[in-house]
Protein backbone atom coordinates (compact mmCIF):
# COMPACT_ATOMS: atom_id res chain seq x y z
CA UNK A 1 0.00 0.00 0.00
CA UNK A 2 2.58 2.69 0.91
CA UNK A 3 4.52 1.79 -2.51
CA UNK A 4 0.84 2.25 -4.47
CA UNK A 5 0.73 6.06 -2.86
CA UNK A 6 4.39 6.35 -3.22
CA UNK A 7 3.94 5.89 -6.73
CA UNK A 8 1.31 7.81 -7.04
CA UNK A 9 2.57 10.89 -5.28
CA UNK A 10 5.33 10.52 -8.14
CA UNK A 11 3.17 10.52 -10.74
CA UNK A 12 1.36 13.52 -9.01
CA UNK A 13 4.22 15.36 -9.23
CA UNK A 14 5.48 14.41 -12.74
CA UNK A 15 1.73 15.54 -13.80
CA UNK A 16 1.97 18.98 -12.88
CA UNK A 17 5.40 19.37 -13.57
CA UNK A 18 4.06 18.85 -17.29
CA UNK A 19 1.07 21.38 -16.84
CA UNK A 20 3.49 23.88 -15.44
CA UNK A 21 5.70 23.59 -18.41
CA UNK A 22 3.46 23.19 -21.26
CA UNK A 23 1.27 26.08 -21.66
CA UNK A 24 -1.76 27.78 -23.87
CA UNK A 25 -1.68 31.26 -25.03
CA UNK A 26 -3.20 33.75 -27.52
CA UNK A 27 -0.77 35.65 -29.84
CA UNK A 28 -1.95 38.93 -30.88
CA UNK A 29 -0.89 40.05 -34.14
CA UNK A 30 0.03 43.92 -35.27
CA UNK A 31 -1.75 44.65 -38.42
CA UNK A 32 -3.53 42.87 -41.29
CA UNK A 33 -3.19 42.49 -45.19
CA UNK A 34 -4.99 44.34 -48.00
CA UNK A 35 -7.74 45.40 -45.55
CA UNK A 36 -9.17 48.67 -47.71
CA UNK A 37 -9.05 46.32 -51.05
CA UNK A 38 -10.83 43.26 -49.01
CA UNK A 39 -13.65 45.82 -47.11
CA UNK A 40 -13.79 47.33 -50.69
CA UNK A 41 -14.74 44.26 -52.44
CA UNK A 42 -16.27 41.72 -49.99
CA UNK A 43 -17.36 39.20 -51.71
CA UNK A 44 -13.12 38.05 -51.48
CA UNK A 45 -13.83 37.56 -47.99
CA UNK A 46 -17.70 36.87 -47.36
CA UNK A 47 -20.15 35.03 -49.18
CA UNK A 48 -23.52 36.38 -50.91
CA UNK A 49 -25.67 35.32 -48.21
CA UNK A 50 -23.44 36.66 -45.44
CA UNK A 51 -22.98 40.25 -47.32
CA UNK A 52 -26.58 40.27 -47.87
CA UNK A 53 -27.49 39.95 -44.37
CA UNK A 54 -25.04 42.41 -43.24
CA UNK A 55 -26.39 44.84 -45.73
CA UNK A 56 -29.96 44.34 -44.66
CA UNK A 57 -29.59 45.24 -40.42
CA UNK A 58 -26.75 47.62 -41.13
CA UNK A 59 -24.14 45.76 -40.00
CA UNK A 60 -20.84 47.21 -41.21
CA UNK A 61 -18.18 45.05 -43.26
CA UNK A 62 -15.33 45.85 -41.38
CA UNK A 63 -11.31 45.10 -40.96
CA UNK A 64 -12.48 42.73 -38.27
CA UNK A 65 -13.73 40.71 -41.44
CA UNK A 66 -10.15 40.56 -43.26
CA UNK A 67 -8.86 36.98 -42.71
CA UNK A 68 -5.77 36.75 -40.40
CA UNK A 69 -2.33 37.20 -42.65
CA UNK A 70 -1.27 33.61 -43.59
CA UNK A 71 2.29 34.57 -43.77
CA UNK A 72 2.70 36.03 -40.35
CA UNK A 73 0.78 32.00 -39.45
CA UNK A 74 3.46 30.37 -41.01
CA UNK A 75 6.30 31.62 -39.77
CA UNK A 76 4.90 31.49 -36.35
CA UNK A 77 4.30 27.77 -37.43
CA UNK A 78 8.06 27.66 -37.87
CA UNK A 79 9.39 28.98 -34.65
CA UNK A 80 10.88 26.21 -32.25
CA UNK A 81 8.24 24.11 -30.12
CA UNK A 82 5.35 26.07 -30.48
CA UNK A 83 1.85 24.46 -32.19
CA UNK A 84 -0.89 26.50 -33.80
CA UNK A 85 -4.43 25.31 -32.82
CA UNK A 86 -6.58 27.82 -34.15
CA UNK A 87 -7.18 31.54 -35.11
CA UNK A 88 -8.90 34.41 -34.97
CA UNK A 89 -9.89 37.23 -37.62
CA UNK A 90 -11.93 39.27 -35.29
CA UNK A 91 -9.36 39.19 -32.93
CA UNK A 92 -6.63 38.87 -35.23
CA UNK A 93 -4.76 36.07 -32.41
CA UNK A 94 -3.86 32.73 -32.90
CA UNK A 95 -4.05 30.15 -30.57
CA UNK A 96 -1.28 28.16 -29.67
CA UNK A 97 0.54 25.61 -27.45
CA UNK A 98 4.31 24.91 -26.14
CA UNK A 99 6.92 26.04 -24.01
CA UNK A 100 6.36 28.93 -22.12
CA UNK A 101 9.93 30.02 -22.96
CA UNK A 102 8.95 29.46 -26.78
CA UNK A 103 5.76 31.18 -26.67
CA UNK A 104 7.38 33.99 -25.23
CA UNK A 105 10.26 34.16 -28.38
CA UNK A 106 7.75 34.50 -30.19
CA UNK A 107 7.90 38.43 -29.28
CA UNK A 108 10.96 38.53 -31.21
CA UNK A 109 8.76 38.36 -34.51
CA UNK A 110 8.49 41.88 -35.41
CA UNK A 111 4.31 41.25 -36.12
CA UNK A 112 3.56 40.07 -32.63
CA UNK A 113 1.79 42.48 -30.73
CA UNK A 114 1.40 40.95 -27.05
CA UNK A 115 0.70 37.81 -25.51
CA UNK A 116 -2.18 36.30 -23.43
CA UNK A 117 -1.49 33.19 -21.76
CA UNK A 118 -4.19 31.41 -20.40
CA UNK A 119 -2.72 30.86 -17.47
CA UNK A 120 -2.96 34.37 -16.10
CA UNK A 121 -0.32 33.87 -13.15
CA UNK A 122 2.21 33.89 -16.03
CA UNK A 123 0.95 37.16 -17.83
CA UNK A 124 3.30 40.84 -16.87
CA UNK A 125 2.23 44.17 -17.68
CA UNK A 126 3.62 43.91 -21.10
CA UNK A 127 1.00 41.53 -21.86
CA UNK A 128 -2.76 41.84 -22.67
CA UNK A 129 -4.97 39.82 -20.20
CA UNK A 130 -7.29 38.30 -21.97
CA UNK A 131 -10.03 35.90 -20.70
CA UNK A 132 -10.12 31.88 -20.11
CA UNK A 133 -13.19 29.98 -19.72
CA UNK A 134 -14.83 26.76 -18.51
CA UNK A 135 -17.16 24.90 -20.23
CA UNK A 136 -20.55 23.24 -18.91
CA UNK A 137 -21.12 20.09 -18.85
CA UNK A 138 -20.12 18.19 -21.79
CA UNK A 139 -23.52 15.66 -22.06
CA UNK A 140 -26.17 17.29 -20.20
CA UNK A 141 -28.31 14.67 -18.64
CA UNK A 142 -29.14 13.80 -14.97
CA UNK A 143 -32.22 11.63 -15.99
CA UNK A 144 -32.79 9.37 -18.95
CA UNK A 145 -35.49 7.12 -19.82
CA UNK A 146 -36.63 5.75 -23.57
CA UNK A 147 -40.02 6.62 -24.11
CA UNK A 148 -41.64 7.21 -27.57
CA UNK A 149 -43.82 10.16 -27.09
CA UNK A 150 -43.72 13.64 -28.93
CA UNK A 151 -42.43 16.63 -28.24
CA UNK A 152 -45.53 18.54 -27.93
CA UNK A 153 -44.86 19.94 -24.51
CA UNK A 154 -41.64 21.67 -25.01
CA UNK A 155 -42.72 22.94 -28.59
CA UNK A 156 -46.59 24.16 -27.12
CA UNK A 157 -45.20 25.66 -23.88
CA UNK A 158 -43.57 28.79 -26.08
CA UNK A 159 -46.39 28.55 -28.51
CA UNK A 160 -44.06 27.35 -31.03
CA UNK A 161 -46.50 24.78 -32.78
CA UNK A 162 -48.50 28.16 -33.23
CA UNK A 163 -45.67 29.62 -35.62
CA UNK A 164 -45.73 26.34 -37.75
CA UNK A 165 -49.65 26.61 -37.98
CA UNK A 166 -48.87 29.56 -39.55
CA UNK A 167 -46.35 28.13 -42.15
CA UNK A 168 -43.01 29.89 -40.40
CA UNK A 169 -41.23 26.71 -39.62
CA UNK A 170 -37.49 27.94 -40.28
CA UNK A 171 -37.50 27.94 -44.34
CA UNK A 172 -35.07 30.48 -45.69
CA UNK A 173 -32.90 30.74 -41.92
CA UNK A 174 -29.76 28.78 -41.65
CA UNK A 175 -28.81 27.69 -38.26
CA UNK A 176 -25.53 26.94 -37.01
CA UNK A 177 -25.03 24.28 -34.32
CA UNK A 178 -21.49 24.25 -32.66
CA UNK A 179 -21.15 21.55 -30.72
CA UNK A 180 -19.27 17.73 -29.89
CA UNK A 181 -19.73 15.06 -32.18
CA UNK A 182 -22.59 14.58 -34.80
CA UNK A 183 -22.29 10.81 -35.38
CA UNK A 184 -25.07 9.42 -37.62
CA UNK A 185 -26.96 12.29 -38.68
CA UNK A 186 -25.69 11.91 -42.54
CA UNK A 187 -27.60 7.83 -41.63
CA UNK A 188 -30.46 8.62 -39.30
CA UNK A 189 -33.87 8.11 -40.74
CA UNK A 190 -34.62 10.84 -38.34
CA UNK A 191 -32.59 13.01 -40.09
CA UNK A 192 -33.85 12.10 -43.68
CA UNK A 193 -36.58 14.95 -43.77
CA UNK A 194 -33.24 17.57 -43.69
CA UNK A 195 -30.78 15.83 -45.67
CA UNK A 196 -33.56 15.30 -48.57
CA UNK A 197 -34.80 19.03 -48.77
CA UNK A 198 -30.60 19.57 -48.66
CA UNK A 199 -30.90 21.58 -45.94
CA UNK A 200 -27.76 20.44 -44.61
CA UNK A 201 -25.63 22.79 -46.09
CA UNK A 202 -21.80 21.75 -44.32
CA UNK A 203 -19.92 20.99 -41.74
CA UNK A 204 -16.37 21.15 -39.48
CA UNK A 205 -14.61 19.71 -37.04
CA UNK A 206 -12.34 22.62 -35.94
CA UNK A 207 -11.00 20.20 -33.30
CA UNK A 208 -9.37 17.78 -35.92
CA UNK A 209 -9.67 19.77 -38.81
CA UNK A 210 -11.90 17.81 -40.90
CA UNK A 211 -14.95 17.67 -42.73
CA UNK A 212 -16.40 14.83 -40.83
CA UNK A 213 -18.54 15.13 -38.09
CA UNK A 214 -19.95 12.33 -38.24
CA UNK A 215 -17.15 9.30 -37.42
CA UNK A 216 -14.77 8.74 -34.98
CA UNK A 217 -16.19 11.50 -32.31
CA UNK A 218 -16.38 10.41 -28.78
CA UNK A 219 -19.99 12.32 -28.16
CA UNK A 220 -23.39 12.42 -29.59
CA UNK A 221 -23.75 15.42 -28.03
CA UNK A 222 -24.34 17.19 -31.04
CA UNK A 223 -26.81 14.82 -32.73
CA UNK A 224 -29.03 15.33 -29.80
CA UNK A 225 -29.27 18.83 -29.53
CA UNK A 226 -29.37 19.29 -33.36
CA UNK A 227 -32.89 17.03 -32.92
CA UNK A 228 -34.65 19.20 -30.67
CA UNK A 229 -34.59 21.86 -33.56
CA UNK A 230 -34.35 19.71 -37.03
CA UNK A 231 -35.45 15.77 -35.91
CA UNK A 232 -38.80 14.87 -37.83
CA UNK A 233 -40.67 11.35 -37.13
CA UNK A 234 -43.95 10.96 -38.38
CA UNK A 235 -46.37 11.02 -35.73
CA UNK A 236 -43.99 11.05 -33.52
CA UNK A 237 -41.20 13.45 -33.38
CA UNK A 238 -41.08 17.46 -34.79
CA UNK A 239 -37.82 19.45 -33.90
CA UNK A 240 -38.61 23.19 -33.77
CA UNK A 241 -37.09 24.02 -36.54
CA UNK A 242 -38.06 22.04 -39.18
CA UNK A 243 -37.60 23.40 -42.42
CA UNK A 244 -34.08 25.45 -41.40
CA UNK A 245 -31.18 24.79 -43.26
CA UNK A 246 -28.10 23.52 -40.94
CA UNK A 247 -24.02 24.09 -40.38
CA UNK A 248 -22.60 21.39 -38.26
CA UNK A 249 -19.59 22.73 -36.60
CA UNK A 250 -17.39 20.66 -33.94
CA UNK A 251 -15.89 22.99 -31.21
CA UNK A 252 -15.88 21.13 -28.38
CA UNK A 253 -13.64 18.31 -27.54
CA UNK A 254 -15.47 16.40 -25.74
CA UNK A 255 -12.72 14.12 -23.49
CA UNK A 256 -10.58 17.40 -22.34
CA UNK A 257 -11.43 20.78 -20.63
CA UNK A 258 -8.87 23.25 -22.26
CA UNK A 259 -9.05 26.80 -23.17
CA UNK A 260 -8.23 26.12 -26.97
CA UNK A 261 -11.86 25.02 -27.69
CA UNK A 262 -12.62 28.74 -26.71
CA UNK A 263 -10.49 29.39 -29.64
CA UNK A 264 -12.47 26.97 -31.23
CA UNK A 265 -15.78 28.16 -30.76
CA UNK A 266 -14.46 32.11 -31.83
CA UNK A 267 -13.03 30.51 -35.33
CA UNK A 268 -16.55 28.34 -35.78
CA UNK A 269 -18.18 31.63 -35.11
CA UNK A 270 -16.00 33.87 -37.36
CA UNK A 271 -16.98 30.72 -40.10
CA UNK A 272 -20.82 30.86 -39.49
CA UNK A 273 -20.68 34.66 -39.97
CA UNK A 274 -19.09 35.05 -42.95
CA UNK A 275 -21.64 31.86 -44.27
CA UNK A 276 -24.71 34.28 -43.70
CA UNK A 277 -25.56 32.17 -40.88
CA UNK A 278 -28.48 33.73 -38.97
CA UNK A 279 -28.60 31.80 -36.16
CA UNK A 280 -25.94 29.97 -33.71
CA UNK A 281 -27.05 27.73 -31.34
CA UNK A 282 -24.94 26.92 -28.39
CA UNK A 283 -25.51 24.17 -26.06
CA UNK A 284 -21.69 24.18 -24.20
CA UNK A 285 -20.12 26.51 -21.54
CA UNK A 286 -17.12 27.12 -19.73
CA UNK A 287 -16.11 27.42 -16.29
CA UNK A 288 -12.96 25.78 -15.16
CA UNK A 289 -10.78 23.33 -16.88
CA UNK A 290 -8.44 20.43 -16.29
CA UNK A 291 -5.33 22.77 -15.46
CA UNK A 292 -6.91 24.60 -12.90
CA UNK A 293 -4.30 27.34 -13.84
CA UNK A 294 -6.62 28.29 -16.53
CA UNK A 295 -9.99 28.04 -14.51
CA UNK A 296 -12.29 30.92 -14.20
CA UNK A 297 -13.67 32.35 -11.38
CA UNK A 298 -17.57 32.99 -10.60
CA UNK A 299 -16.26 36.96 -11.32
CA UNK A 300 -15.04 36.37 -14.68
CA UNK A 301 -18.39 35.89 -15.51
CA UNK A 302 -18.86 39.52 -15.92
CA UNK A 303 -19.66 39.39 -19.61
CA UNK A 304 -16.60 40.48 -21.10
CA UNK A 305 -13.58 38.56 -20.12
CA UNK A 306 -13.22 35.40 -21.29
CA UNK A 307 -12.19 34.37 -24.84
CA UNK A 308 -15.31 33.48 -26.04
CA UNK A 309 -17.34 35.69 -24.14
CA UNK A 310 -15.99 38.53 -26.19
CA UNK A 311 -16.15 36.73 -29.53
CA UNK A 312 -19.64 36.04 -28.82
CA UNK A 313 -20.28 39.89 -28.24
CA UNK A 314 -18.73 40.21 -31.96
CA UNK A 315 -20.57 38.05 -33.07
CA UNK A 316 -23.76 40.00 -31.75
CA UNK A 317 -22.43 43.16 -33.53
CA UNK A 318 -21.96 41.42 -36.37
CA UNK A 319 -25.41 40.90 -36.66
CA UNK A 320 -26.17 37.20 -35.66
CA UNK A 321 -28.32 36.30 -32.88
CA UNK A 322 -27.11 33.77 -30.56
CA UNK A 323 -28.97 31.40 -28.13
CA UNK A 324 -26.63 30.09 -25.51
CA UNK A 325 -27.93 27.31 -22.90
CA UNK A 326 -27.33 28.69 -19.47
CA UNK A 327 -25.44 25.77 -18.02
CA UNK A 328 -26.44 23.04 -15.42
CA UNK A 329 -24.29 24.39 -12.01
CA UNK A 330 -27.48 25.56 -10.49
CA UNK A 331 -27.59 22.70 -7.61
CA UNK A 332 -23.77 22.86 -7.65
CA UNK A 333 -21.12 25.19 -5.71
CA UNK A 334 -20.64 26.91 -8.58
CA UNK A 335 -24.01 28.17 -9.38
CA UNK A 336 -24.62 30.60 -11.91
CA UNK A 337 -24.17 30.95 -15.78
CA UNK A 338 -20.94 29.98 -17.56
CA UNK A 339 -19.10 31.36 -20.78
CA UNK A 340 -20.42 32.49 -22.79
CA UNK A 341 -24.04 32.70 -21.25
CA UNK A 342 -22.70 35.94 -19.40
CA UNK A 343 -22.29 37.57 -22.56
CA UNK A 344 -24.86 40.54 -23.13
CA UNK A 345 -24.99 39.75 -26.53
CA UNK A 346 -26.06 36.65 -26.04
CA UNK A 347 -29.80 35.44 -25.57
CA UNK A 348 -29.06 32.71 -22.85
CA UNK A 349 -31.78 30.43 -21.82
CA UNK A 350 -32.15 28.48 -18.61
CA UNK A 351 -34.81 25.24 -17.81
CA UNK A 352 -37.79 24.14 -16.43
CA UNK A 353 -40.02 21.25 -15.86
CA UNK A 354 -42.78 20.23 -18.40
CA UNK A 355 -45.07 22.44 -15.57
CA UNK A 356 -42.84 25.76 -16.12
CA UNK A 357 -41.07 25.10 -12.68
CA UNK A 358 -37.62 26.27 -12.35
CA UNK A 359 -35.15 22.83 -12.76
CA UNK A 360 -32.67 22.56 -9.80
CA UNK A 361 -29.47 22.61 -12.00
CA UNK A 362 -30.47 24.85 -14.29
CA UNK A 363 -27.56 27.56 -13.63
CA UNK A 364 -28.85 31.02 -12.38
CA UNK A 365 -28.04 34.27 -13.20
CA UNK A 366 -26.11 37.17 -10.22
CA UNK A 367 -24.89 40.59 -10.28
CA UNK A 368 -21.73 39.84 -11.57
CA UNK A 369 -23.39 39.37 -15.34
CA UNK A 370 -24.28 43.39 -16.38
CA UNK A 371 -27.76 42.06 -17.69
CA UNK A 372 -30.44 40.09 -16.74
CA UNK A 373 -29.51 36.37 -16.70
CA UNK A 374 -30.82 34.06 -17.74
CA UNK A 375 -33.04 35.89 -20.71
CA UNK A 376 -35.49 33.30 -20.73
CA UNK A 377 -36.47 29.78 -20.24
CA UNK A 378 -37.67 26.57 -22.20
CA UNK A 379 -38.23 22.73 -21.01
CA UNK A 380 -34.96 21.48 -20.28
CA UNK A 381 -36.20 18.79 -17.58
CA UNK A 382 -37.15 15.70 -19.22
CA UNK A 383 -36.72 17.55 -23.03
CA UNK A 384 -37.39 14.90 -25.80
CA UNK A 385 -34.80 14.30 -27.98
CA UNK A 386 -33.78 11.36 -31.01
CA UNK A 387 -30.78 9.31 -29.99
CA UNK A 388 -28.16 8.22 -32.59
CA UNK A 389 -30.42 5.01 -33.07
CA UNK A 390 -33.42 6.82 -33.94
CA UNK A 391 -35.42 6.32 -30.90
CA UNK A 392 -36.64 9.34 -28.60
CA UNK A 393 -35.93 9.48 -25.24
CA UNK A 394 -35.84 12.26 -22.56
CA UNK A 395 -32.91 13.58 -20.78
CA UNK A 396 -32.27 16.75 -18.65
CA UNK A 397 -30.33 19.87 -19.41
CA UNK A 398 -29.97 23.51 -20.35
CA UNK A 399 -28.27 21.94 -23.61
CA UNK A 400 -31.89 20.73 -24.80
CA UNK A 401 -33.97 23.92 -23.56
CA UNK A 402 -31.59 25.86 -25.61
CA UNK A 403 -32.07 24.54 -28.91
CA UNK A 404 -35.59 23.85 -28.57
CA UNK A 405 -36.65 27.17 -28.12
CA UNK A 406 -33.63 28.55 -30.65
CA UNK A 407 -35.61 26.58 -33.30
CA UNK A 408 -38.76 28.56 -32.07
CA UNK A 409 -37.06 31.70 -31.94
CA UNK A 410 -35.33 31.07 -35.94
CA UNK A 411 -39.10 31.08 -36.61
CA UNK A 412 -40.07 34.13 -35.32
CA UNK A 413 -37.52 35.56 -36.90
CA UNK A 414 -38.90 33.88 -40.43
CA UNK A 415 -41.65 36.21 -39.62
CA UNK A 416 -39.64 39.27 -39.51
CA UNK A 417 -36.83 39.19 -41.31
CA UNK A 418 -36.20 42.42 -41.91
CA UNK A 419 -35.91 42.61 -38.21
CA UNK A 420 -32.16 43.05 -36.46
CA UNK A 421 -31.30 40.20 -34.15
CA UNK A 422 -31.87 42.67 -31.33
CA UNK A 423 -34.70 43.68 -31.98
CA UNK A 424 -35.50 39.59 -32.01
CA UNK A 425 -34.16 39.44 -28.64
CA UNK A 426 -36.14 42.18 -27.04
CA UNK A 427 -39.50 40.60 -29.06
CA UNK A 428 -38.67 37.26 -27.31
CA UNK A 429 -38.02 39.09 -23.60
CA UNK A 430 -40.88 40.84 -23.86
CA UNK A 431 -43.50 38.42 -24.80
CA UNK A 432 -42.45 36.44 -21.36
CA UNK A 433 -43.94 35.26 -18.83
CA UNK A 434 -42.28 37.73 -16.21
CA UNK A 435 -40.99 40.33 -18.07
CA UNK A 436 -41.52 42.96 -15.62
CA UNK A 437 -40.68 41.17 -13.10
CA UNK A 438 -37.50 39.20 -14.14
CA UNK A 439 -35.24 37.51 -11.57
CA UNK A 440 -31.78 34.89 -11.34
CA UNK A 441 -33.79 31.86 -11.72
CA UNK A 442 -36.18 31.98 -15.02
CA UNK A 443 -35.09 35.48 -16.40
CA UNK A 444 -38.20 37.32 -17.95
CA UNK A 445 -40.04 33.61 -18.12
CA UNK A 446 -41.36 31.30 -20.34
CA UNK A 447 -41.03 33.50 -23.73
CA UNK A 448 -44.90 33.58 -25.96
CA UNK A 449 -43.67 33.17 -29.28
CA UNK A 450 -47.69 33.68 -30.69
CA UNK A 451 -47.77 36.47 -28.67
CA UNK A 452 -45.00 38.04 -30.31
CA UNK A 453 -45.58 37.09 -33.83
CA UNK A 454 -48.90 38.49 -33.24
CA UNK A 455 -48.58 41.85 -31.73
CA UNK A 456 -45.66 42.66 -34.32
CA UNK A 457 -47.82 41.60 -37.07
CA UNK A 458 -50.38 44.13 -35.18
CA UNK A 459 -47.77 47.29 -35.21
CA UNK A 460 -46.91 46.39 -38.71
CA UNK A 461 -49.92 46.88 -39.86
CA UNK A 462 -50.52 50.22 -38.23
CA UNK A 463 -47.55 51.50 -40.28
CA UNK A 464 -48.71 53.31 -43.33
CA UNK A 465 -45.76 55.66 -43.29
CA UNK A 466 -42.04 55.58 -43.06
CA UNK A 467 -39.93 56.59 -40.16
CA UNK A 468 -36.65 57.27 -40.02
CA UNK A 469 -33.75 57.88 -37.64
CA UNK A 470 -30.57 59.28 -38.14
CA UNK A 471 -27.19 59.27 -37.67
CA UNK A 472 -27.30 55.66 -36.30
CA UNK A 473 -24.58 54.89 -35.03
CA UNK A 474 -25.19 58.91 -32.90
CA UNK A 475 -22.46 60.33 -31.13
CA UNK A 476 -24.06 63.27 -29.63
CA UNK A 477 -27.58 64.72 -31.72
CA UNK A 478 -30.12 61.93 -33.10
CA UNK A 479 -32.48 63.50 -35.52
CA UNK A 480 -35.72 62.12 -36.72
CA UNK A 481 -37.53 62.03 -39.85
CA UNK A 482 -41.53 61.86 -39.65
CA UNK A 483 -44.43 61.84 -41.71
CA UNK A 484 -46.58 65.17 -41.95
CA UNK A 485 -49.73 63.35 -40.83
CA UNK A 486 -48.18 63.14 -37.28
CA UNK A 487 -48.50 65.24 -34.48
CA UNK A 488 -47.12 64.52 -30.76
CA UNK A 489 -45.68 61.05 -30.06
CA UNK A 490 -43.08 59.63 -27.89
CA UNK A 491 -39.63 57.99 -27.96
CA UNK A 492 -39.04 55.67 -25.82
CA UNK A 493 -34.92 54.08 -24.95
CA UNK A 494 -33.85 51.06 -24.16
CA UNK A 495 -31.16 49.21 -22.65
CA UNK A 496 -30.63 45.21 -23.50
CA UNK A 497 -32.56 44.61 -20.22
CA UNK A 498 -35.68 45.74 -21.55
CA UNK A 499 -35.15 48.40 -18.99
CA UNK A 500 -36.47 52.10 -19.82
CA UNK A 501 -33.41 54.38 -19.71
CA UNK A 502 -35.41 58.00 -21.71
CA UNK A 503 -38.45 58.95 -22.71
CA UNK A 504 -39.13 62.08 -24.88
CA UNK A 505 -42.07 63.73 -26.47
CA UNK A 506 -41.41 64.48 -30.49
CA UNK A 507 -43.06 65.82 -33.28
CA UNK A 508 -41.87 66.99 -36.89
CA UNK A 509 -41.20 71.26 -35.05
CA UNK A 510 -39.41 68.88 -32.30
CA UNK A 511 -37.10 66.11 -33.83
CA UNK A 512 -33.50 66.70 -32.51
CA UNK A 513 -32.81 64.69 -29.21
CA UNK A 514 -29.48 65.21 -27.31
CA UNK A 515 -27.86 61.88 -26.79
CA UNK A 516 -24.22 63.52 -25.72
CA UNK A 517 -24.87 62.45 -22.03
CA UNK A 518 -26.31 58.78 -23.01
CA UNK A 519 -23.69 56.35 -22.01
CA UNK A 520 -22.54 53.91 -24.59
CA UNK A 521 -23.67 50.75 -25.78
CA UNK A 522 -26.65 49.89 -28.08
CA UNK A 523 -30.42 50.01 -27.14
CA UNK A 524 -34.07 49.62 -28.40
CA UNK A 525 -36.09 52.99 -29.78
CA UNK A 526 -39.62 52.92 -29.56
CA UNK A 527 -41.35 55.09 -31.44
CA UNK A 528 -45.49 55.20 -30.67
CA UNK A 529 -47.79 57.75 -32.31
CA UNK A 530 -51.90 57.74 -32.91
CA UNK A 531 -51.52 55.70 -35.82
CA UNK A 532 -48.23 54.54 -36.12
CA UNK A 533 -45.57 52.36 -33.67
CA UNK A 534 -42.19 51.46 -34.80
CA UNK A 535 -38.82 50.11 -32.98
CA UNK A 536 -35.45 50.28 -33.93
CA UNK A 537 -31.57 49.56 -32.58
CA UNK A 538 -29.69 52.16 -32.06
CA UNK A 539 -25.97 52.14 -31.05
CA UNK A 540 -24.70 54.49 -28.94
CA UNK A 541 -20.67 55.99 -29.84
Amino acid sequence: MKKTILLFSVFTCFYFSLFAQVEDAWIYLADKQNVTASINNPISILTQKAIDRKNAHGVAIDARDVPVNETYISQIKNATGVTVLAKSKWFNTVHVRGLQADIQALTSLGFVNTIDFADKSLNTKSIIKSGKQKKQSKLESTFTTFNYGDASNQIEMFNGDKLHLADYTGTGMTIAVLDSGFPNVDIMTSFARLRDAGNLLGSYDFVNRDVDVYNNTTSSHGTLVLSDMAGFIDDEFVGSAPDASYYLFITEDAPNENPVEESYWVEAAERADSLGVDVINTSLGYTTYDNPKYSYTQADMDGNTTFITKGANIAFEKGLLLITSAGNSGNNSWGIVGAPADASGVLTIGAVDLNGTYAAFSSRGNTTQPNQKPDVVAQGQASYVIGTNDVVRTLNGTSFSSPILAGGITCLWQAFPNKTNAEIMQLVRESASQFNTPDYFLGYGIPNLELALNETLFVKSRTNSNIHIYPNPVKDNLYLELPQVETIGTLELYDMLGKEIKSYNVSRNMNRLDFSSIQKGIYIVKLDFDTISRTFKLIKQ
